[in-house]
């Protein structure tokens, strides 16, 4: 569905999510994973900003077969649109109330403490519940997890504890998208030797995942029985190495090209001419050095667009590049249109994607500011409507 068709709600700004691109990426990185081992898609913080029910919907389709979300609401959302794929949540959950909840829903709990793991079990006791539970070690991101060190005796807990079920043992690498691949494989060589150590407690073999976007895309040794795919499903590459002209095919990996899934856009609301000395928006940072056509857009940092890109980002309109000029605003955005005299009230202008040979991605203004894409992505506001697209075969 294009915004034009979609009752109105994008007369102001919206962001476009492309279900063909992440169909696309999905089965990208899917190719390059071997058959045993599965796909889940990090659907949280809203599917990075891209609508959490409409991504998981198109992954499950085309080849993600479990889902990874933050919190329990994240999850719960899931369920509620009809979603029966493994819901796997990310985060730390404790309280009765939390614990019966997971079960409730069919949500499946990281457990990372033997206090955890005992809080766990005697309410699912005392509830006559049983849950299948995801063991997390902590192999050197110092986050959540036990440390691997512990990691024979974390196991053996859980495994003796009633109503909870190990499903599987995972950890995450702190560095796995820098192109020193020193700590990574130190952390890969601590899970690997804390394995060693559970083998000898005889359990069933579970499931084990490692490997986040960065290491999906450049190890295969990586990859184990899972990989966790955030970012590459979106479209975007962890780091500049990691891009499909680049990709360590010495690893064993089959380059890949992803296509990036957001668009953002608005509309121009006003267009003005302003004299020369004239200053523009608050504080008057920028101030016109020539007679200028200013068009006034409707988006503004409320609705995800960094205040601090102000006088530094481009757009594009009509397959052109165009400055922001003066102070982003909470709603607007001013643009310098002086090459476009003819240039009319509601026309679109594209802040993030690709208009005509102009593509902005989310790392250019993650460049700009001195962060990461993953930020920029998560920033957008629910007041801009997300509508489907779908623009690639």
């Amino acid at each position: 569905m294009r915004c034009e068709a979609s009752g109105g709600l994008c007369q102001r700004a919206w962001v476009e999510i492309d279900l063909a691109a992440l169909a696309h990426n999905v089965r990208q990185i899917e190719g390059i994973l071997a058959p045993q081992t599965a796909l889940m898609a990090v659907v949280k913080a809203d599917a990075y900003g891209h609508g959490a029910v409409t991504v998981a919907q198109t992954v499950l389709q085309h080849g993600a077969s479990w889902l990874g979300v933050a919190t329990i609401p994240e999850g719960i959302e899931l369920r509620q649109a009809g979603i029966e794929a493994p819901i796997l949540i990310l985060g730390a959950t404790h309280t009765p109330e939390q614990i019966r909840a997971q079960a409730y829903w069919k949500l499946q709990p990281t457990i990372c403490t033997p206090q955890q793991a005992l809080a766990f079990s005697e309410t699912l006791t005392s509830s006559n519940l049983t849950l299948p539970v995801h063991i997390k070690l902590d192999t050197g991101m110092s986050r959540l997890g036990t440390a691997w060190q512990q990691s024979t005796e974390f196991v053996g807990l859980v495994s003796r504890l009633p109503n909870l079920e190990i499903a599987s043992i995972y950890s995450h690498l702190a560095t796995a998208d820098s192109p020193d691949r020193t700590t990574m494989k130190e952390q890969q060589q601590r899970f690997e030797d804390a394995l060693a150590e559970i083998k000898s407690l005889g359990l069933p073999s579970p499931r084990l995942h490692l490997a986040n976007s960065a290491a999906t895309l450049s190890d295969r040794t990586l990859h184990y029985d899972m990989v966790r795919a955030g970012l590459a499903i979106y479209g975007l590459y962890p780091a500049e190495h990691l891009h499909f002209a680049s990709c360590g095919t010495d690893l064993g990996l089959t380059p890949i090209e992803l296509k990036p899934v957001m668009q953002v856009k608005a509309r121009v609301t006003q267009v003005k001419t302003i004299a020369p000395g004239t200053g523009v928006s608050y504080s008057h940072q920028f101030v016109a050095d020539r007679e200028m056509r200013l068009a006034v857009v409707g988006i503004g940092y409320a609705d995800g667009v960094p205040r601090n890109l102000s006088n530094k980002m481009k757009v594009a309109l009509r397959g052109q590049p165009i400055r922001q000029v003066g102070t982003i605003t909470m709603d607007q955005l001013m643009l310098d249109v002086s090459e476009f005299p003819d240039l009319q009230v509601g026309e679109v202008v594209t802040l993030l994607g690709k208009d005509g040979d102009i593509q902005i991605l989310a790392d250019d203004w993650a460049a700009t500011l001195g962060t990461i894409s993953w930020e920029i992505l998560c920033s957008f506001k629910h007041r801009l409507p997300r509508v489907a697209v779908s623009s690639i075969a």
